[in-house]
């Protein structure tokens, strides 16, 4: 087993540090999420926590890690008698973005079950980390069933498998830890929300910090053992705190005062439920205990806001996570005076922690780190986008986008094999039952009508006296299902001069603002491609990340020529590249245009070739027909006869003038 880097040895990175040490002090806050850019030690600090918690007793041989002084009644290895056990270290089980449901539950032998009645049980991940910590690197790319499973576990605190009638539960109680880059896509507000604490992460910009990171870890790479050992006493006093502070919590007391301060600021910002109020108090506690104390005071409040608030205010994804600090602080002095005097602002109780209270910091390590420079936050604003290539003469500032509004599904016609999503019907794990067919592997969807009709007619010559029926493998039958698959949205935006008019461009950016929103909502890949001047342009290559393609949009510039077929062949090429790196995935090709091509020769031939290209291959396309005015050129709905596609108005994208365009791009693709 290697050496895991020492979680002390971490340089800088506070907020990230304390919200893991306060999820072990108390598993009730509910876990952790941790957002932030790529190579800023999000797995690694995870992995290094899990060396820190302490032995767990466990019955001896149970695969579900019983604990003996309390052995879970419905244990599928019991039932254990109470009494003396064994220990093991704390597990930290890693769920790999690509896992099978029966993966992380389990998975019954359908065989068995229906050919001899016994419940043969191979427990999954969630059995593995309960008592532990369930790791889940990238959660933003977890397929949204395995996310709603898992969350429902660590809820309950208890899992459960049925398939046909036949179930098993388990306890299942763990520490949940996600990381993920907010540029490859994000979660549901409503999947956030089950996460008790968030934290923003982010690599320091200071000289001196990045080269501690860099002297550490190349001391590591080189003799991982010695440099853990040289880590060991801090390592071991962090312990020690941990079970000091577990210890001390239940006896921390949470006053009238601070739960009015909890209430006002959940309410202040506007957060949905109540869920905010639970883990603000829980987290407060938790500080408290980790800072020695049994009391909570106003800083701890203060701090549990920054961990547990922020990414419960993101109510559509192109809201930015935060919080205002200026406000939390008005709010918490409004309500300092509140309730009992003892739990808010207590200056007279000595602090271990010294000046910053709340116990809101956790050990610093030695080196030039210690100063504080740790998780410098992305500046607002940041990471501009340049502008556009190919810029014509004439060149305007980008226009804002108008207020988006909610347009109805686009979907594409057939019958895919792509990733679970809500856009355009697919073969899917879940959905409803169409069919049945041999399984392929192991039988995950047991189709209960075929398989007795497969097993009906060999009951004789099996040998059949009971009432009970004789089912060998050869009877199994896997269901097939119907269900609804997230496509690749690829957006080829006109930014010439013709759409340069600042209100038309307004509005045509809030229509693409508006598509944006619904394939956030439907888990669908976008991409961007603009073109205008001499040239098109990849501005945003297929990501899940739509919050990322609306900063893209809001900076478009426009001006100059019309570039047609450039736009179009290189949102052909991006497909191309596209279809090698995620074949199921099936394209929606959304063109944003008044149909005008100029430049160079033969400019309205050359598109014509460029969008039957796109007709050849069957890729279902809409253009929406950005033309305005008295008279009309109908030059949007000539190319989308030759995309094979249909043609819609600004005006009738929204829901209430949209019902015939589902049907129009069905027809003209078939």
């Amino acid at each position: 087993m290697s050496t895991p880097f020492p979680f002390t040895a971490v340089v800088g990175q506070e907020d990230l540090r304390l919200a893991l040490l306060l999820n072990a002090v108390s598993p009730a806050v509910g876990g952790v999420l941790v957002r932030g850019e790529k190579g800023t030690a999000k797995s690694t600090a995870v992995r290094a926590l899990s060396a820190l918690l302490p032995e767990v007793a466990v019955v001896p041989g149970c695969r579900f890690s019983c604990d003996p002084a309390a052995p879970d009644p419905s244990c599928p290895d019991g039932p254990h008698e109470p009494g003396n056990g064994g220990t093991r270290p704390s597990r930290m089980v890693e769920l790999p973005v690509g896992a099978s449901e029966d993966r992380l539950v389990g998975a019954l032998d359908i065989e068995r079950a229906l050919a001899e009645g016994v419940k043969a049980f191979e427990p999954g991940l969630l059995a593995d980390a309960h008592r532990g910590i369930l790791y889940v690197d990238e959660v933003n790319l977890l397929h949204d069933h395995l996310v709603d499973l898992l969350l429902d576990a660590a809820a309950m605190g208890a899992s459960y498998v049925e398939r046909e009638g036949v179930s098993v539960r388990h306890a299942s109680k763990f520490l949940l830890v996600g990381t993920m880059n907010p540029e490859e896509g994000e979660l549901r507000p409503q999947l956030l929300d089950r996460f008790g604490l968030t934290v923003e992460v982010a690599a320091s910009r200071e000289p001196d910090q990045r080269v501690e990171v860099v002297r550490r870890r190349l001391a590591y790479d080189d003799d991982p053992a010695g440099f853990a050992t040289r880590w060991a006493d801090e390592e071991a006093a962090v312990r020690q705190r941990i079970v000091a502070a577990r210890e001390l919590l239940p006896s921390v007391r949470l006053g009238d005062g601070a739960l009015r301060q909890i209430a006002a600021t959940c309410a202040a910002f506007e957060v949905d439920g109540m869920r905010a109020d639970i883990v603000m108090a829980r987290t407060a506690t938790a500080l408290a205990a980790w800072a020695g104390r049994t009391e909570v005071l106003a800083e701890d409040v203060r701090q549990a806001a920054l961990l547990a608030l922020p990414h419960r205010r993101r109510r559509n994804p192109f809201d930015a996570p935060g919080l205002d600090e200026d406000k939390l602080d008005e709010t918490l002095e409004e309500f300092s005076g509140s309730g009992d005097s003892g739990d808010s602002g207590n200056d007279d109780e000595p602090d271990p922690d010294g000046p910053g209270g709340g116990g809101g910091q956790p050990p610093s390590s030695d080196g030039p780190e210690a100063d504080g420079g740790s998780g410098a936050q992305p500046e607002a604003g940041d990471g501009g986008e340049p502008q556009a290539s190919g810029a014509g003469s004439g060149e305007q500032a980008a226009a804002r986008a108008s207020e988006p509004f909610r347009t109805k599904v686009l979907s594409v016609p057939g019958l895919g094999d792509g990733v679970a999503g809500r856009r355009s019907r697919a073969r899917t794990e879940h959905g409803r039952t169409t069919g049945a067919r041999r399984p392929r592997g192991a039988l995950t969807k047991l189709h209960l009508a075929a398989t007795v009709q497969a097993a009906a007619p060999h009951q004789r010559a099996r040998g059949r006296s009971g009432p009970g029926l004789v089912v060998r493998r050869d009877d199994l039958r896997q269901a097939t299902r119907e269900g609804r698959e997230g496509n690749l949205v690829l957006f080829v935006v006109d930014a010439s001069g013709s759409m340069a008019a600042r209100q038309r461009m307004s509005a045509v950016k809030g229509a693409v603002l508006s598509l944006l929103l619904d394939a956030y909502q439907r888990r669908d890949k976008v991409g961007l491609v603009t073109f205008r001047g001499s040239a098109a342009e990849v501005a945003l290559p297929p990501t899940s990340s739509v919050d990322a393609a609306a900063v893209r949009l809001e900076t478009l510039p426009t001006g100059g020529r019309t570039p047609l077929a450039a736009g179009l062949l290189r949102a052909h090429e991006v497909l191309r590249v596209e279809r090698l790196r995620d074949p199921a995935r099936r394209a929606l090709v959304v063109v944003v245009t008044d149909g005008r091509a100029t430049g160079g020769p033969e400019p309205v031939a050359l598109a014509g070739r460029a969008a039957r290209l796109f007709a050849a291959e069957g890729v279902a396309s809409v253009v929406v027909d950005c033309e305005s005015g008295p008279v009309r050129l109908g030059l949007a709905g000539q190319l989308a006869g030759e995309l094979g596609g249909a043609a819609v108005t600004l005006d009738e994208l929204r829901a209430d003038s949209i019902a015939g365009l589902v049907k129009d791009v069905q027809r003209r693709a078939a």
